[in-house]
């Protein structure tokens, strides 16, 4: 059977195609024209400038490539239902330039109007064969297209798509609101940050809130750092400003011996500048007796009382630098 429905490029419309690939430019296909023939089914003739008998023109709504294949090209137009009264045999594309590109004939049907008594919205369709679709693009104004059911429902579904994807990837995100600080890690990542600095001046703290911890000058002392317990002969260093450091260091001291008056009492460690004070104190049932001290240095003291036939029970505490 001979074909009898077709469409073909126009030559002024090959001519533009070849031009815009040799070029690498875009020839914008912008509006369908729809006719009737003149009263009868035209032939589509590749010479033609322009449609038989045009009785509409509109900016197309599509333009796309068939995705089964990809050297045939797809334009759609909607017709609304506000316009008709006439037949369609005929239908042509035309660029910016008004240059008829494609012209088709196409199984008559009428568009009619609302006037008589009848109306429907129309979509027209013409499929091109094409040897450069790359050259090819669509130009439209978004203002005076409409779109078809299946067009938007196609876009509805494909922008829930998006949108589930979207929301998924938020949840299963670790931590989906990088911009905000995250209470338990918010101080870490203001450190991260280096914002430290600038957190403390909003604070208002004085100095001493924002000393680093550790034994250098101008530090707060590490609890951890103190070696040996207090009650068990033990010391510790505080930091002072200005470089230089408290040393605390203080024991006890018991002894069955009854027969001396004296001992020497040395120190854990030696104070590098000196023992600024030692005080003694006796344990309770110690029959009141009180210690003194003589010979106090860095390092120790020679720690007397007044009697003997009693053993040695006190405690003791140094201070110095």
């Amino acid at each position: 059977m001979t074909q009898k429905y077709y469409a073909i490029v126009t030559n002024l419309g090959a001519s533009k195609i070849a031009n815009a690939a040799a070029l690498g430019t875009k020839l914008n296909i912008t509006q369908m024209a729809v006719g009737d023939g003149g009263g009868t089914l035209p032939t589509p003739n590749a010479s033609q400038a322009k449609l038989v008998n045009e009785v509409r023109r509109a900016a197309i709504n599509t333009l796309s490539i068939d995705p089964s294949n990809a050297s045939q090209m797809i334009a759609e137009q909607v017709i609304p239902e506000t316009s008709g009264g006439f037949w369609i045999r005929e239908m042509g594309l035309f660029d910016a330039d008004g240059t008829l590109i494609a012209v088709c004939n196409t199984p008559e049907t009428y568009k009619p109007a609302l006037q008589e008594g009848s109306g429907r919205t129309q979509t027209v369709r013409m499929m091109l064969i094409i040897n450069s679709t790359d050259a090819i693009t669509l130009k439209i104004d978004p203002s005076v297209v409409l779109a078809t059911r299946k067009y938007v429902d196609d876009s509805i579904l494909t922008v829930s798509q998006y949108a589930d994807k979207l929301l998924a990837d938020h949840l299963a995100a670790e931590n989906p609101h990088k911009q905000y600080l995250q209470a338990a890690n918010a101080l870490k990542e203001i450190k991260d940050a280096g914002l430290i600095t600038k957190v403390l001046a909003n604070l208002g703290l004085k100095a001493a809130a924002q000393r680093d911890v550790g034994t250098g000058a101008n530090q707060i002392p590490d609890i951890s750092a103190f070696t040996g317990g207090l009650l068990t002969n033990g010391w510790a260093k505080i930091p002072l400003a200005g470089g230089t450091s408290l040393i605390v260091q203080a024991g006890s001291y018991s002894s069955a011996d009854t027969a001396s008056t004296s001992f020497k009492l040395n120190f854990p460690i030696a104070f590098p500048k000196g023992c600024a004070g030692l005080v003694l104190t006796a344990w309770q049932g110690d029959g009141g007796v009180t210690y003194g001290h003589t010979g106090r240095n860095a390092t120790g003291a020679t720690i007397k009382r007044p009697s003997v036939n009693l053993p040695f029970y006190f405690d003791w505490i140094a201070v110095g630098e």
